[in-house]
């Protein structure tokens, strides 16, 4: 199992819009790829920023394929969604993680 990890940075100003549109509009583009077998998304409780919160989405993938395949046809745009919808007040970085048996 690959867990494919995207943490945001939200500022406060953003933070309710940004938790609606994800729920209802980004994650489900996401998942509607039909590369994923599950999601989760969580608010981080240790955010050391008074100005900000983070959060979590996390998308499970079968296989290295699978993500292989997800960035080649379409990460591009589904990135550039929430760049253009919020500019700097929601900053991602992502992370790739393997599941250890």
């Amino acid at each position: 199992m690959i867990l494919y990890n995207i943490t945001y940075t939200v500022a406060h100003s953003v933070e309710e819009d940004f938790v609606a549109w994800m729920r209802g509009t980004h994650i489900p583009d996401v998942f509607a790829t039909g590369l994923f077998t599950d999601h989760k998304f969580y608010r981080l409780l240790n955010s050391a920023d008074d100005e900000s919160t983070n959060y979590s989405i996390q998308f499970f993938a079968e296989s290295t394929d699978k993500l292989v395949e997800y960035e080649r046809l379409h990460a591009q745009e589904l990135r550039i969604k929430p760049q253009i919808r919020y500019g700097e007040k929601a900053m991602a970085f992502r992370t790739l993680l393997q599941e250890v048996l």
